[in-house]
């Protein structure tokens, strides 16, 4: 689904509602998304595979984690689009007191939230809790006005996330204060905000303008002129994935495009996108997608 252009007024917080009638995806996009299901029902296809969802469902997707739908005739929903630093920010004073800094609050979230594709089955009844708040939180979303309505907007979708939270798979690993010793130095308690380096954008940039190049971490870095490990640093604290986990999820968007709307071998497809063994693509296509590209296909031509 689409994500809406932002205004000027940036939103860290965005919902919209849209009905859909088609199959879409899969599409990744750079933010975390709460999708609540409304009404109808569709077959979603991620990395957790290909499985239904219904009235009574909500997903949970990282930021750049593939997801695709096809829907059982319709499907409305309700779509929640969160800024990754508004989240990492939540997690850092919801566990403030364990935390030594905003770095760590990423590293955390990044250890418990291990599933980046979730569907939580809330059940009709607690799902219907949410519609006054995601209908609040869609009309001042169009509004467009964050600042104005930022205490109404926050307390509204912490309302929502209290509810489904709950619901959340989280990993049980849990790093104490003195194994967080021994990882990084200590530092003051104090929030760092990381800029976007210039160098992770241009290397995203060279990847989406040519995933079919044989791209080496090596010949990336050095055309942004970094090495190779500052790249994968950089690169991996802005997009939450080393430079060609990213790649490899740039060609399985690329292919499930072209598997749906070109009648070219599947073979031929997956050389076009840069990869030369089917069984390697077969299966990294699958570890994105949930699906094989043989049955993503099937699934195209019987919806169309």
């Amino acid at each position: 689904m689409p994500m809406p252009s932002r205004s000027n007024d940036h939103q860290p917080i965005l919902a919209r509602t849209r009905t859909v009638h088609s199959p879409v995806g899969p599409v990744a996009y750079d933010c975390v998304k709460v999708i609540v299901v409304r009404s109808g029902s569709a077959i979603l296809f991620s990395e957790f595979g290909q499985k239904p969802v219904n009235v009574g469902d909500a997903v949970i997707l990282g930021a750049n984690v593939l997801c695709g739908s096809e829907p059982e005739g319709h499907i409305t929903v309700t779509t929640i689009y969160l800024d990754t630093d508004y989240v990492i920010d939540q997690v850092f004073w919801q566990h403030a007191g364990l935390l030594q800094d905003r770095l760590e609050a990423q590293g955390l979230a990044e250890t418990i939230y291990s599933e980046p594709a979730q569907i939580l089955r809330l059940g009709e009844d607690r799902a219907g809790m949410l519609m006054p708040w995601l209908d609040d939180l869609v009309e001042r979303s169009i509004e467009g006005r964050f600042a104005r309505n930022f205490y109404r907007m926050q307390a509204v979708w912490f309302s929502i996330a209290h509810v489904i939270a709950p619901f959340v798979k989280v990993s049980p690993v849990r790093i104490s204060a003195s194994q967080r010793a021994h990882i990084r130095p200590t530092l003051p308690r104090h929030r760092q905000f990381a800029p976007l380096r210039a160098e992770a954008r241009r290397a995203a940039e060279l990847l989406h303008q040519a995933p079919a190049e044989q791209w080496t971490l090596d010949a990336l870095a050095a055309r942004v002129h970094l090495s190779p490990s500052q790249l994968s640093r950089v690169f991996t604290d802005a997009y939450g994935k080393t430079p060609l986990a990213y790649l490899t999820m740039l060609r399985a968007e690329h292919l499930a495009k072209s598997l749906r709307e070109t009648d070219l071998p599947i073979e031929t497809a997956m050389r076009e996108v840069g990869w030369r063994s089917r069984g390697h693509a077969a299966q990294q296509f699958r570890k994105y997608v949930g699906l094989t590209p043989t049955r993503y296909r099937q699934l195209t031509f019987r919806a169309s």
